[in-house]
């Protein structure tokens, strides 16, 4: 019978016979997975809210056909929810079986959980509106109906969840509601709307009320995703209602200001744009653009006007600034470009047609709601698309949903497809 120490040292000759045996370590993975895997657009336009990817070594002009494409996902339901990227994962949302689903994806398209957030808005223009929010562990998400919901962002395991005009007495727009939950630190910011508040912070842990604002004289909620900025030492959350342009304390839930802005069908989409004291917004239906002057005492703020535009009146494709400019799609579906400080109109370009955009390694990549894809150089100069090329056929409805520029690979959702196309530069 063996000792002790007789069964060790054959266990140490046989280990290091095996190491003698094995294969090298494989190579850093340098797939477009491992690229992405470290690449993260967690929340509606990035990061920083600006729509702005960090993505470098980006091809500066497509083939005719389009660049690579490396997956299409279908399945993910009927819907203009752009897609989030954390850890790995991919999420967006859509209406399947007259239901608002959240779907999880991996890297590859294949989808990894769905989860159910209520009923489905299945009136005019069907389909989920607001995108998924990422914040480490957890996704948050408010459907066209209000329910605001948090889920483990690798299981999809409920969390907590409301109804936000059951709990704040609001109720719903005419298209339904389409915000992206805002994560401020331990809250989640929603915009309820109706005679009793107009925007509402949530523990993000739990889901009860930290505080809500007066309401902004009755205003309905807008479809507008609210911005976070501190300036002067207030920290303030900006978005739009109904009729109007609001601030409110972040941390306390005072409103700071009402500016009246009205446009047709009570449609303000925007996501308010801040910079060094100036707050602007633009809306369809010729409303066009605003430029506001923020000025802060103490806790207290107010906002003067300092100038408008007709050029740019954007629907729902969103404004990107970049460098003191402005670009943005008009409702009549020209691509415009204005000046931050002036609000002079640089140029009105076709590009396109009337859509949305991204902006990612010096470049704008647009889509048109008619599912054309277009590459730019941003620059104020003058409009040329480099590149064109068109979705494959077969989403439903118009192409609403903005791209996304991560980890090398450029995201489009139309309907119920989601395709991931490969962007990197050889």
């Amino acid at each position: 019978m063996s000792t002790p120490q007789m069964s060790l040292g054959w266990l140490v000759l046989t280990l290091l016979l095996a190491g003698c045996q094995a294969k090298p370590p494989a190579a850093a993975d340098p797939s477009a997975n491992a690229a992405d895997k470290a690449s993260s657009w967690p929340r509606f336009h990035g990061p920083n809210g600006d729509n702005i990817s960090a993505e470098t070594g980006l091809l500066k002009e497509w083939p005719e056909q389009g660049p690579k494409l490396g997956f299409v996902a279908k399945g993910i339901g009927q819907g203009f929810a752009g897609v989030t990227i954390a850890d790995g994962l991919i999420y967006t949302c859509g209406n399947i079986d007259e239901k608002t689903v959240i779907t999880a994806l991996d890297l590859d398209g294949n989808v990894k959980w769905q989860v159910e957030n209520g009923g489905a808005w299945t009136g005019e223009h069907p389909g989920v509106r607001g995108t998924p929010t990422i914040d480490g562990p957890r996704l948050y998400h408010e459907s066209p109906l209000g329910e605001v919901v948090c889920l483990n962002a690798k299981t999809g395991e409920r969390i907590w969840g409301l109804n936000i005009f059951d709990e704040f007495g609001g109720k719903n727009i005419s298209w339904a509601l389409a915000e992206s939950l805002l994560v401020d630190a331990a809250r989640v910011i929603c915009s309820p709307g109706g005679p009793e508040t107009a925007v509402v912070a949530l523990s993000k842990m739990t889901g009860k009320t930290v505080w809500k604002s007066p309401s902004a004289e009755g205003d309905l909620a807008g479809y507008a995703t609210p911005t976070l900025v501190e300036y002067q030492g207030l920290r303030m959350i900006f978005t739009l209602t109904s009729r109007a342009i609001i601030g409110v304390n972040a941390d306390t839930g005072d409103l700071l200001f009402r500016f009246p802005h009205k446009t047709d069908y009570d449609v303000n989409v925007l996501t308010p744009i801040f910079r060094d004291g100036r707050l602007f917004v633009s809306t369809g239906y010729g409303s066009g653009s605003v430029m506001l002057k923020l000025t802060v005492d103490g806790k207290k703020a107010a906002v003067e006007e300092l100038w408008r535009s007709k050029a740019l009146d954007n629907h729902h494709g969103g404004v990107l600034l970049l460098d003191g400019y402005l670009y943005g799609s008009s409702f009549a579906g020209r691509w415009v470009c204005l000046e931050w400080e002036t609000g002079k109109t640089m140029y009105q370009a076709r590009g396109v047609g009337k859509g949305s955009a991204t902006f990612a390694d010096g470049m704008l990549y647009m889509l048109s709601e008619k599912s054309d894809l277009g590459l730019a150089k941003a620059t104020p100069e003058g409009l040329e698309v480099i590149s064109q090329f068109k979705l494959p056929e077969g989403g439903e409805g118009p192409s609403w949903a903005h791209p996304v520029v991560c980890g090398g690979r450029l995201y489009v959702r139309h309907g119920d497809f989601l395709y991931a196309y490969d962007v990197r530069a050889e």
